[in-house]
């Protein structure tokens, strides 16, 4: 991925910063993507996860903005979904965000996928690949090579308002059309939490949320722009959001 085309710092942090890119030239510009790592909110884990997929979008005509944010213990929990929240709203005021118009599509995988479901009052739309929708059954199932614990410092008895605050699964409904992702071949987060989230989502009224469940897909292979899922999913943002 080429150097950005620019950067909106939303903060005094220095990784409270998104990375601009802009549509290839000559392209037909579709809208604006807003991109969110994931990492089991590991600090070392960055905004460079992103950039293949940034890379895909450029090319196909959409204005791309890669989200940086504050997490591990730099970031103690709100500041993830603080940050992510901020991001898109600096994003949304930019002159950089209307030179380009259409829709403002949120795209984050793993705890990406959480921040942007948590977000998706700011959005138009929303694709949450292999997303975290459930900080307390992480938690309980020892997912990430125990993350939640490491993240959260204590479970969801002991923290029972972070972990709800936390957990997509548990504001409802979304604030615009959804797509879950995910492989069943998953081992990070395991398919099932998605097959809930959009169960549940589905029953709470509001925007459509819809599910791509992909046979033999991984964990980090819902990152990869190569993979069998991605046209699919490029095809549904074109169609899914209209701009408020």
């Amino acid at each position: 991925m080429n150097r950005p085309d620019g950067v909106v710092r939303y903060g005094a942090h220095p990784d409270q910063r998104v990375e601009l890119h802009d549509p290839a030239e000559g392209s037909q510009p579709r809208g604006v993507a807003l991109l969110v790592h994931g990492g089991y909110w590991r600090e070392r884990f960055t905004l460079g996860l992103m950039r293949g997929l940034a890379a895909d979008l450029v090319g196909r005509g959409w204005a791309v903005a890669n989200v940086e944010y504050r997490r591990g213990a730099s970031g103690p929990w709100p500041a993830p979904d603080d940050d992510v929240r901020a991001a898109a709203a600096a994003v949304t005021a930019s002159g950089w965000r209307w030179s380009w118009g259409g829709p403002l599509v949120g795209i984050g995988h793993s705890v990406g996928g959480q921040l942007v479901l948590l977000a998706s009052g700011e959005l138009d739309s929303a694709v949450a690949l292999a997303p975290v929708t459930d900080a307390g059954r992480v938690w309980a199932e020892g997912l990430g090579d125990g993350a939640a614990a490491e993240f959260f410092g204590a479970g969801p008895i002991e923290l029972p308002g972070v972990y709800a605050d936390a957990s997509p699964i548990r504001r409802m409904p979304p604030g615009c059309p959804v797509l879950a992702v995910h492989g069943d071949a998953d081992d990070r987060v395991p398919l099932a939490h998605s097959l809930d989230y959009v169960r549940l989502a589905s029953g709470a009224g509001g925007s459509p949320v819809g599910l791509l469940e992909v046979p033999g897909l991984t964990h980090l292979g819902a990152i990869d722009p190569a993979a069998p899922h991605w046209e699919a999913t490029v095809g549904w943002m074109a169609g899914a959001a209209v701009v408020r």
